[in-house]
């Protein structure tokens, strides 16, 4: 039986990666039980544990608080993936690191391959983008780089479930509709993670999000046609009406070209992935 560890099992796509390994031989630990920049903490608990297979799924996801606090985000983004990268050389386990969108500039105006220029604007896309580099780097034939975006899940606090709360709060709600994304539920991204560890893929770098694209203003008319309400009730406004310390992307949409080159499924349309979600009763008011 495979033997995985599970990186950041507490947070939002860890939660569902554990769930999907229900059955499995899994060892997970979140923050609190490992901090995966501490190198004979990670070198003790690879040599204890001798995992096949580890999913980072540790990240600093403070997008905004990352401006001002970027050699914190740096810690767990960067340095942390190189520890993990590091202990497993020599091995033959393989390492799965979840990265993102944030890693490109968002200026483009087709999905983003796997091999595009990257230039991240924010310190969480710098630092997310060190942490792909030393992956690489230090495990090159035994590892794998996962770029996904707009993740939402049962667990922790996300775009999906604010929207859900403010339809119960608020007669009328104002989101952007001049960034556009692909909505990804964190339990189809953790099915895909297991079934990339599971295959004979390339070591590289893969994209997997949801399929599909839509802006934050379509998604949240979306959820609220999912709750019953009138969608009319979602109002269009700019980027620049909702100024933020970091900057987002106005484009983010991944190609899953290489995803599906290697054999893997491709994560279901995102309006019937949303609809998955809200039938699991982990959206409702």
């Amino acid at each position: 039986m495979t033997r995985w560890l599970v990186t950041g099992a507490g947070g939002q796509l860890g939660s569902d990666l554990v769930a999907a390994l229900r059955g499995e031989d899994v060892r997970a630990v979140a923050r609190a039980d490992l901090d995966i920049a501490d190198s004979m903490s990670v070198a003790r608990l690879v040599d204890e544990f001798a995992p096949d297979v580890v999913v980072n799924a540790a990240a600093y996801t403070a997008v905004d608080a990352a401006e001002s606090d970027e050699d914190a985000a740096y810690r767990a983004n960067a340095t942390g993936p190189g520890v993990l990268a590091a202990a497993l050389s020599g091995t033959k386990t393989r390492l799965i690191h979840v990265s993102t969108d944030y890693v490109f500039a968002g200026d483009a105006s087709r999905p983003y391959d796997v091999d595009d220029p990257t230039g991240p604007k924010s310190a969480y896309g710098r630092t997310k983008l060190a942490g792909e580099l030393a992956v690489r780097e230090l495990l090159p034939d035994a590892s794998y780089v996962v770029r996904t975006a707009w993740v939402y899940g049962a667990t922790g606090g996300n775009f999906v479930k604010t929207m859900t709360r403010l339809e119960g709060e608020r007669d009328t709600v104002s989101v952007v509709d001049d960034q556009r994304g692909s909505p990804t539920w964190s339990a189809d991204l953790a099915a895909g993670l297991v079934e990339l560890g599971r295959s004979d893929a390339p070591a590289g770098v893969y994209h997997c999000t949801n399929t599909g694209d839509t802006t934050w203003f379509g998604l949240t008319r979306a959820i609220f046609e999912e709750l019953g309400a009138d969608p009319s009730r979602v109002q269009p406004t700019t980027t620049d009406a909702f100024p933020r310390p970091a900057p987002r992307p106005a484009y983010s949409v991944l190609s899953d070209a290489a995803w599906r080159a290697a054999g893997l499924t491709p994560l279901p349309p995102w309006r019937d992935a949303l609809r998955a979600a809200f039938a699991t009763g982990a959206f409702s008011r």
